[in-house]
């Protein structure tokens, strides 16, 4: 696993495309959004998952909000999906193969009801923003549901939300963020992924890898809305691609801090994604 200091090993093998594959061979990723006039997060995470290299990428909302989101995109296709039975219904595809929940879903049950559907489809998933403070009254519920091919992706209020005691030994010095982080995914039995200017990645096996943003690496322009929906969606196309969990998520948080360095001062979150391609040129591809 990386250090602060150095890359990912194997990049280029990751990334790169031959020649003889096509489209489905580099995966479909899904994104669901949630309802008219919150389509923004959802459709940067799709902007992510795309340019990160996944084959296909479908952004699925609610059917009122179809007209939003296609005015908006061309490469990135968009469905409506009828609830949870349409999440069901387009999950039946075994050609998708990961799925992100949270940016821009909104904290109502229907949100809780399209992440038990999700992970009962047992697909590579991305948790992240409301997909997790909809749990926060009930983590273990969350926890009970989730299979081993799974990335949360809390900021310090959703770690907080998620795992309130872990997050108070933390915040007093107790336990390192990479200790904090270690312990989370044993109790949630999937990969966590703590963000911050040090991003720090653990699995329930004790293996972990740290992304940071400071120092040389620094990269505080990164502080901006949109720009952890965007890593959720590098990190599910990375899943789409076939990378495991633990490795998406490592290789998704370098590529992060990378591209926002590449850019540099006055980024939005909708220059991150335009940016991969100078950063995939310099490390070769």
């Amino acid at each position: 696993m990386s250090t602060p200091e150095t890359r990912p090993e194997g990049l280029s093998a990751l990334l790169g495309k031959r020649p003889e594959q096509h489209k489905y061979d580099h995966g479909h990723a899904v994104i669901v959004g949630g309802p008219p006039g919150q389509g923004g997060a959802a459709r940067l995470a799709a902007r992510g998952a795309l340019r990160v290299g996944a084959g296909l990428v479908t952004l699925g909302c609610p059917l009122r909000a179809v007209t939003e989101n296609a005015v908006q995109l061309n490469a990135i296709m968009v469905r409506g999906l009828d609830g949870t039975a349409g999440l069901a219904e387009m999950l039946e595809d075994g050609r998708i193969t990961a799925v992100c929940l949270g940016p821009g879903l909104g904290l109502g049950p229907a949100t809780a009801e399209l992440v038990k559907t999700t992970l009962r489809a047992k697909r590579g998933t991305i948790l992240d923003a409301d997909a997790l403070s909809r749990f926060q009254r009930a983590p273990q519920a969350l926890f009970d549901m989730l299979h081993d091919h799974v990335v949360l992706t809390p900021h310090a209020g959703e770690f907080a939300r998620l795992f309130p005691d872990i997050a108070k030994r933390h915040k007093a010095g107790e336990v390192s963020k990479l200790d904090a982080t270690r312990e989370a995914a044993v109790r949630a039995g999937s990969v966590v992924l703590f963000k911050g200017s040090e991003t720090v990645i653990a699995a329930p096996d004790g293996r972990h890898a740290i992304q940071t943003a400071e120092g040389d690496r620094a990269a505080p322009w990164l502080a901006t809305a949109g720009a952890g929906d965007v890593l959720a969606g590098m990190i599910v196309g990375l899943l789409a691609r076939g990378l495991d969990p633990l490795r998406a998520a490592e290789v998704g948080a370098w590529l992060h801090v990378e591209a926002a360095r590449s850019f540099g001062p006055g980024l939005i979150a909708e220059d991150l994604p335009e940016a991969l391609p100078q950063v995939f040129r310099q490390i070769g591809l």
